[in-house]
């Protein structure tokens, strides 16, 4: 298949969707300057508290008179931090701690277990603050060591989360905005589909009427020719009854899908370019019964292989092969030998509003994918592709489970091509 290209063709307004995504950009920017801000404030103050700890404690170490004062003053400095809650560790020059406030200690402990406890989270505080170390008398020191509250670490977490928020905000109002779009146009669709049959009953039966006139006057009109005719309107009258069907749902039945497919091919076979060579080859039970939606069906075989013919420019193969495949699964392969595509266009193909032609609106394959996946349950893919070989579409449908009988060699079949001549007028 040749390289596919976008069309637009619902000629969509994005005016909406970018205004809401400048407002969710905008207030999540704004949220996350607002926070970073009160953020840094709030560290700045705990850093401000635990300054006046040091001062504090400086002061103290070097006025008191006795050791038991000392511990008391600094019992009841550290003890002011609780209602701030900010995690703190104060140790000597040696660098043993001396006093801890607001660290929960697991329970059980011994006292060298909770030495090694504080020691392990001093060296964890250590990697968030730098200490502020405290002047003695004597030449003394000590160190004060810091964790951010509990409040201070919540809000770091706070830009993430609401990160998260405006993301999933941002995805609902797409999804959202895309699923009211789809079903505007698939009211679109289903409503131009109807109405277009509706219009074509009435040509339809006339053209009817002009065919069983043609039957009273054989010498006139050649049987042949008009079988052709009888056909192409009962085709028109097929396709009608598709447009009919779409938006609803299809009832499926247990269909020869060997007999369905060779029968369409040779009605298509006559119809495309003779520069085209069709065949068709089943390595399946010619028996073989599959649950579909005949008219659908069709309408996917013909999609795909009208696709190929474009391909081709008209000129070229045409191969639809059937085979079984494992899990009780068959599979139908049609291969051209157009153009092949690119691994990048094999993923838009499907895609409604890509198109090779001038004039082509990009539903085909579109269409024919969901036929196949939303109501039969199947699969339709493309298998492989080549620049300058072909391409080969797979659809996949699902059988009765249990065995196949054997078959002695796969069935291959050209489609006749019937050259067909103008009315004989006497």
């Amino acid at each position: 298949m040749p390289m596919l290209k976008s069309f637009d063709i619902y000629n969509q307004n994005n005016v909406l969707k970018i205004i809401v995504a400048v407002n969710l950009l905008l207030v999540g920017t704004g949220s996350l300057l607002f926070t970073n801000r009160i953020i840094n404030k709030l560290e700045a103050r705990e850093e401000q508290y635990m300054q006046l700890y040091a001062s504090a404690l400086k002061y103290v170490f070097q006025t008191a008179d006795n050791e038991e004062n000392i511990n008391l003053i600094v019992d009841g400095i550290l003890q002011a931090n609780q209602n701030n809650a900010i995690p703190a560790i104060y140790v000597d020059e040696h660098n043993e701690p001396v006093q801890s406030k607001n660290i929960d200690l697991p329970t059980g402990l011994s006292a060298k277990e909770t030495r090694l406890y504080l020691l392990e989270q001093k060296e964890k505080m250590r990697r968030n603050h730098y200490p502020i170390r405290v002047d003695l008398k004597d030449g003394n020191f000590g160190l004060i060591y810091y964790d951010n509250s509990l409040l201070l670490k919540q809000l770091n977490y706070f830009p993430f989360a609401l990160i998260a928020t405006l993301t999933a905000l941002g995805v609902l109002a797409y999804l959202s905005f895309s699923s009211s779009r789809r079903a505007e146009q698939n009211r679109v669709w289903v409503g131009l589909a109807k109405e277009t049959a509706h219009q074509l009953g009435t040509p339809l039966s006339s053209l009817m009427a002009w065919v069983d006139y043609m039957r009273t006057d054989p010498d006139h009109y050649e049987a042949e020719v008009t079988d052709e005719i009888e056909k192409d309107v009962n085709r028109l009258e097929t396709i009608t009854a598709r447009f009919s069907s779409i938006g609803s749902v299809p009832t499926l039945k247990d269909e020869n899908i060997d007999e369905v497919v060779t029968h369409f091919t040779d009605y298509l076979a006559r119809r495309i370019s003779t520069k085209v060579k069709m065949t068709v080859e089943s390595n399946l039970p010619a028996s073989l019964m599959v649950r579909i939606n005949r008219l659908l069906f069709e309408w996917v075989i013909e999609n795909i292989c009208k696709n190929a013919v474009d391909a081709m420019a008209g000129v070229g193969e045409l191969r639809i092969r059937l085979l079984p495949l494992p899990h009780d699964e068959v599979a139908i392969d049609i291969t051209d030998t157009g153009k092949g595509m690119s691994k990048a266009s094999m993923t838009k193909v499907f895609a409604p509003g890509y198109s090779t032609k001038k004039r082509g609106w990009g539903l085909g394959l579109t269409l024919a994918k969901r036929i196949v996946e939303d109501y039969h349950n199947g699969r339709l893919f493309v298998k492989s592709s080549e620049i300058g070989k072909g391409t080969t579409f797979r659809i996949v449908l699902h059988r009765e489970p249990g065995p196949l009988p054997e078959i002695d060699e796969p069935r291959r079949k050209r489609p006749s091509l019937l050259k067909l001549r103008g009315p004989k007028v006497k």
